[in-house]
This record gives structure tokens, sequence and C-alpha cells, in this order.
């Protein structure tokens, strides 16, 4: 099956002390793993996901793999995994295949795009990700909440959470679809969105970033 691209997130009623201490801490023990490529260990935004304002209930997890083995090896048997899932109340991980993708995170591309038809199972899911630059910083988040109403009020939007690495300049969001042509009537039929996307170009927001669209598919772990 080639890469595989696992994105975990873990809600905490209890330890969010100790949740926070793994976006650091969990790093190397990831790259310790046999098979990873890419890994990003990802705060997420407070409300309905797309805020100025952290939710320190919840992190995310992004990996990318060489095979379905290591991956799956990581998810079910290594201890890194065992201790996430034992310290947080809810998870959530999600299997992506890339479709599509252009950009940079973190001056590389981690995902391999192999575009292909969807299967029964598998909605779209949308990666973006962004570092912006300091002196965008006050237009861009003057933006977000007009971005956040925007997504809430689409059709065919799923499930969406703001992420990111650092608070304020890097940012990203992920994002669950029914369809291809939903995402498509969002990115360039719906005027808010539109307006906000022809924003970050005319005055130049980003430093880098990346759009990456996906195949997902939920994964249930044994």
């Amino acid at each position: 099956m080639g890469e595989q691209v696992v994105l975990s997130f873990f809600s905490y009623s209890q330890n969010k002390f100790w949740a926070f201490t793994q976006m650091q801490r969990a790093i190397p023990e990831v790259l310790a793993c046999s098979g990873i490529k890419f890994v990003k260990t990802l705060g997420t935004g407070a409300g309905l996901g797309f805020s100025l304002w952290p939710d320190f209930s919840t992190y995310a997890l992004l990996t990318v793999w060489e095979d379905k083995a290591t991956s799956t090896a990581f998810l079910e048997d290594s201890k890194l995994m065992k201790r996430f899932i034992s310290r947080s109340a809810t998870q959530q991980h999600f299997l992506l295949h890339p479709l599509q993708s252009h950009g940079l995170w973190g001056k590389t591309n981690p995902f391999i795009a192999t575009p292909r038809d969807l299967k029964p199972n598998e909605q779209i899911g949308i990666i973006t990700r962004a570092t912006l630059r300091p002196s965008r910083l006050v237009e861009f988040w003057s933006a977000v909440p007009k971005a956040s109403k925007a997504i809430q009020k689409a059709k065919g939007v799923l499930w969406y959470k703001g992420i990111g690495e650092w608070p304020l300049v890097q940012q990203a969001t992920f994002s669950i679809w029914e369809s291809l042509e939903d995402v498509k009537a969002f990115a360039y039929k719906h005027t808010d969105h539109a307006a906000i996307v022809k924003k970050t170009r005319q005055r130049n927001w980003y430093k880098e970033d990346l759009f990456a669209r996906f195949a997902v598919r939920k994964l249930t772990l044994k």
C-alpha cells in the first residue's frame, strides 16, 4: 500500500499538563520508531476549533510512515501510543491517503500524492497549513472569525478543527467533507472564504504554506 499518513486526536479530562508536555517530549520517541518519515505534535484551537486561544484539553499527532506495517505497529503496539490512549478520555484516528498535495511544511512536502477514486467508506479530508509572517499576524487573526463562520455554514462539512505547532505563527486546519464537490463549492464559490484566500495572496501573509487533499478513513484500534 505504500506510505501511510495517520492523524490522531486525543481529548483529556485529566492529565492535561502531561498532554501539554508531550508536544516536545513525544517527538524523540516517535522518531525512534522503525519506518517513521515525518512527525508533528499539534495543539488545537478552542471553541469551535478556529481560535486565537488554545484548547488545552485536545492535542493531535500527525505521523507519516513508510508502509502499513510500521504504522500499525506504532498505533497498536508502541508504548507511547498506549500511554496516550490510557491517559486521554477519548481518541480519534484517521488514515489519510494523499490525493493532492502542494506547498511545504518545514521546508518539505511530507505527503506523496497518488490520485485515485474514493472507496465506499472514505470521505474527503483537507489539511491547510501555514507559517505566518510576523508583520501580518494582526491581519490574519482579524480574519479568523469570518473564516470560522464560513466553514460552520458550509454545505457538506462533517468535522473540522484548528491545529498548530506554535501559537499565533504556525497554524493549520483539518476538515472532513462528504464529497469533493462540497470542497470545491466551499473553496471557489463561498464568497467569504474566497475573499479571505484572495487576501492571503494579495497581502502575502504566509512565509510557507501547504494544501493537501486526502481520502479519509476513520481507524478503530484493536
